[in-house]
């Protein structure tokens, strides 16, 4: 779809009538990271995930963007999608335009995963560390083909100016203030050995926000939703009222 003349990539399956859950990507990733959550999600749940605009197929800004305008595009997509009140998972980047999104309108429920929220140091090495991380998790090493091609690559290492002046935008941006508006039930996930959003900020995150519990899994790093994707899947669907048996 366009939305703010760019070209919107986004996939959308599962149960129709069910409540929507909007699943939004970090830094430098697309469909494919968080699809491990939808697929497992989709028998109960209408599935929508995006690319995220300078990511995967949909179009790059032609402009720097900031959080607050990947915010309102996703707000107009689900607009011209037709959903309203969603269920909103994001990671990393994601999270924050999720944490954002729900700071400002109405959400049934928020689940962060390693969201950054205020400013962190940000490693640069962050896209080698995650190739490795890949390799040794047998649960999801299948997406290890799609990491050197879309984080490993010379695209992602060439990447427009824009990108990256949008990646400083990001890291700068302290967006306590917001956070403390969210009304809505939101539920947190972070590893203990998170490198690039440390735990600490996810106990903050957790007082800032009325509503909110935090899950942490020991000794895992800033893609602990994905190493442990089985225990990732029982916390959800305890949090969304989903009997865990259920597949």
């Amino acid at each position: 779809m366009k939305i703010h003349d760019l070209n919107i990539n986004y996939s959308r399956y599962g149960n129709i009538k069910g409540q929507s859950i909007v699943l939004l990507h970090g830094w430098g990733q697309n469909i494919e990271m968080m699809k491990p959550i939808g697929d497992k999600l989709k028998k109960d749940f209408d599935i929508i995930i995006f690319d995220l605009p300078g990511f995967g197929k949909s179009d790059e800004p032609s402009s720097v963007w900031t959080c607050y305008d990947y915010m309102e595009l996703i707000h107009d997509s689900l607009n011209e999608l037709k959903i309203k009140n969603p269920i909103i998972i994001g990671h990393s980047f994601g999270g924050k335009i999720a944490l954002l999104y729900a700071s400002k309108y109405e959400v049934k429920k928020l689940i962060c995963l390693a969201s950054p929220f205020c400013k962190e140091i940000q490693k640069l090495t962050l896209k080698v560390r995650f190739l490795k991380f890949m390799k040794k998790v047998p649960v999801i090493n299948k997406l290890e083909g799609f990491a050197k091609k879309h984080i490993g690559s010379t695209d992602y290492k060439n990447a427009s100016g824009i990108m990256r002046n949008i990646l400083v935008e990001h890291v700068n941006l302290d967006i306590t203030d917001e956070v403390k508006k969210i009304k809505c039930p939101t539920l947190l996930i972070w590893g203990t050995n998170d490198k690039e959003v440390s735990i600490e900020r996810g106990y903050e995150l957790e007082k800032l926000i009325k509503d909110a519990g935090l899950v942490q899994y020991e000794g895992c790093s800033h893609y602990a939703y994905l190493e442990r994707i089985g225990q990732t899947i029982n916390v959800l669907k305890s949090f969304l009222g989903v009997d865990k048996n259920e597949d």
